[in-house]
C-alpha cells in the first residue's frame, strides 16, 4: 500500500500538473511520502503554514520570514525561477479571494517557464472554476484487510506491553468483523478506533462492534440527510411479519458473506398503512444482521441551489459505501421522487431517480437496501420492477393473534406483565387497530389509571380502545385501495 501510494503521487508530479490536490486528513503521511520523494527527484521542498510561513523540508532551516500571508507566498512562488515542489496545508478558506486564485491561475500559466508544483493537502477542498483544469487529485490508498489486521495486533501488542503482558481477548468472528467495520477508514482513524475498543475492556468482541460502527460514522464527519440510527430494535419486537422474518433469516448468511453460492439479495420495498410497524421493521432488520443502520432522509435532500441536491445525495451514498456492510433505510421514498420530477423543480426528482436507479443496480458493496413507502400510487414503475429490489411487501393492519403479540410487547416494554391482561379480548376489541395505535391505547390508558389513582388494568385499556377511531375507519377509501393494489402485486409480510 505504502509503495503504492509513493509510486502513484510521484507519477502525478511527473505528469506536469502544477496544482496537485490530496484531499486527505492524513497530512503527515503525505508530508513524509514528499520528503522522500524530493530527494529522490533531486527537487527542492518546501512547506508552508499560515503559523510559520515557507520553509525548507529537507533540512532543518528557519522559515522564511514576510511569507505568511497567502498572497505574498504566491507572489514568492511566482517570482522563484527555480523549479521546486511546494506543499500547502489548509489552504481552503483563502480560496474565496479573487486575487489569489488570479495568482495561482498564473503560476500554473507559467509552469512551462518554471516547473514548479504545488500541492495542497486539506481534509477538504473545493476547486474554483478558474484553476479546474490545470488540477490533479490524488488519494491516498485505504488500509488493505491484511494492513488493518497488522493494525489491530499492533495495538494489542501495545495495550499487553501496558498491562503486565496480559493478552487481549478475542476470536477469529470477532477478528473479522472487526475488520470488517474499519473497511474504508484511514490508517490513522482505524488505528484509534482499536486503541478504543482495546483500552475499555482488553478484549475485542461483539459488544465492540456497535460502538465501533457509530465512531466511524462520526469519523466519516457527514452533515446531510443521513443519519445514523442508534437504537436498531431487536426483531423480536416487531409482532408479526412472520413471512418478512422467514425470507431475511434465510438471506442472512449469504449477504454476510458466509455463504457464496448464492447471489447476495440487494433489498426490500416495505409498503403498507402508516403506522403499521415499517419503520420499526426496517430497525430491525439491522438489528437481526447484526449490521449499522443508516438512514436516509429523502426530504432533506433537497437544496434550493441546481445542483446541491444531487450532490447531497451523492455524498450520502459515498458514506453508506463507506460504512458497509450496513443496511440502507430510505424512509418514505416517495416523497422525493414521485413520479419522475418535470419542469415544476428544475427536473430534481427526475435526476435523483436516475442517480438511484443507476447506483442501485450498479453499486458493488454490501449494502441492503429497505425502502418504505405509504402513497405507492407516487411510486414510478422503474423503481417498483423486479430486478431494482428483491421483493415487495405489504405491511397490513395487524390480524388478531399478532394485535396480541404487540400488546404484550408494549406492556413488557413499560414493565408490566401481559399475564395480568386478558389480552386476547383486547386483541378482538381493536380490530383495525395498526401497532402504533395499541401503543397509544397502552400510553392513554396508563395516563387515565394515574388520574383514577389505579393500577392498569383490561378496564382503563378498554376504554381507551372505544374512544380510538383508528385510521382504518378514518381513511378506509384510502385503505380499501391500497389493499387492492397490493393484492397481486406484493408479498404479505405476515402471512406466508
Amino acid at each position: 500500500m505504502i509503495q503504492s501510494d509513493h509510486r502513484d503521487l510521484e507519477l502525478v508530479i511527473k505528469s506536469h500538473i502544477p496544482l496537485v490536490i490530496a484531499e486527505t486528513k492524513e497530512e503527515r503521511r503525505v508530508v513524509n511520502m514528499l520528503t522522500d520523494l524530493g530527494f529522490r527527484l533531486g527537487l527542492p521542498l518546501y512547506k508552508w503554514s499560515v503559523t510559520e510561513g515557507l520553509s525548507r523540508l529537507e533540512f532543518d532551516a528557519p522559515p522564511m520570514e514576510n511569507l505568511q500571508e497567502p498572497g505574498e507566498l504566491l507572489k514568492h512562488i511566482k517570482s522563484n525561477p527555480v523549479a521546486s515542489i511546494y506543499v500547502l496545508p489548509d489552504f481552503h478558506p483563502y480560496l474565496d479571494d479573487p486575487i489569489t486564485v488570479r495568482l495561482l491561475k498564473e503560476i500554473a500559466l507559467n509552469y512551462e517557464q518554471t516547473p514548479s508544483t504545488i500541492i495542497f493537502v486539506s481534509h477538504d477542498f473545493d476547486v474554483p472554476p478558474e484553476i479546474k483544469m490545470y488540477t490533479a487529485h490524488f488519494e491516498l490508498a485505504l488500509p488493505s484487510t491484511t494492513t488493518l489486521e497488522d493494525i489491530i495486533r499492533e495495538e494489542a501488542m501495545k495495550w499487553s506491553e501496558k498491562n503486565k503482558f496480559q493478552k487481549v481477548k478475542t476470536d477469529q468472528k470477532s477478528l473479522d468483523q472487526m475488520i470488517r467495520n474499519l473497511s474504508g477508514l484511514t490508517a490513522m482513524d482505524a488505528r484509534r478506533l482499536i486503541r478504543r475498543a482495546i483500552e475499555n475492556d482488553g478484549a475485542i468482541n461483539e459488544n465492540d462492534m456497535p460502538e465501533a460502527m457509530e465512531a466511524k460514522y462520526k469519523l466519516l464527519d457527514r452533515d446531510g440527510a443521513l443519519t445514523f440510527e442508534h437504537d436498531t430494535a431487536k426483531f423480536t419486537e416487531v409482532g408479526g411479519l412472520r413471512n418478512l422474518k422467514r425470507w431475511l433469516k434465510l438471506r442472512k448468511d449469504v449477504f454476510l458473506g458466509d455463504d457464496k453460492t448464492l447471489e447476495p439479495p440487494k433489498g426490500v420495498l416495505l409498503v403498507g398503512v402508516q403506522g403499521g410497524g415499517k419503520s420499526l421493521a426496517a430497525k430491525a432488520i439491522a438489528g437481526m444482521w447484526g449490521l449499522p443502520l443508516l438512514r436516509l432522509d429523502m426530504g432533506g435532500l433537497y437544496n434550493k441551489y441546481i445542483g446541491e441536491t444531487e450532490k447531497n445525495l451523492r455524498d450520502a451514498i459515498k458514506t453508506a459505501e463507506v460504512m458497509s456492510p450496513c443496511v440502507l433505510w430510505i424512509d418514505e421514498i416517495e416523497k422525493a421522487i414521485a413520479g419522475g420530477g418535470g419542469d415544476s423543480d428544475n427536473g430534481t426528482s427526475r435526476r435523483i431517480l436516475g442517480t438511484i436507479l443507476t447506483w442501485m443496480s450498479e453499486k458493488d458493496k454490501s449494502i441492503f437496501i429497505v425502502a418504505t413507502a405509504n402513497e405507492i400510487d407516487r411510486l414510478p414503475p422503474e423503481l417498483i420492477r423486479k430486478g431494482r429490489m428483491d421483493e415487495i411487501f405489504f405491511v397490513d393492519l395487524p390480524v388478531k393473534e399478532v394485535r396480541a403479540d404487540i400488546f404484550e410487547i408494549h406492556l413488557k416494554k413499560r414493565e408490566l406483565n401481559p399475564k395480568d391482561f386478558d389480552t386476547e379480548k383486547l386483541a378482538a376489541a381493536c380490530d383495525g387497530f395498526t401497532g402504533a395505535e395499541i401503543e397509544q391505547a397502552i400510553v392513554s390508558g396508563l395516563y387515565l389509571a394515574k388520574e383514577r389513582q389505579e393500577p392498569l388494568d383490561d378496564k382503563h385499556l378498554q376504554e381507551e380502545i372505544k374512544q380510538t377511531r383508528p385510521l382504518s375507519v378514518v381513511m378506509e377509501e384510502k385503505m380499501t385501495t391500497l389493499r387492492q393494489w397490493a393484492n397481486d402485486r406484493t408479498v404479505n409480510a405476515d402471512i406466508s
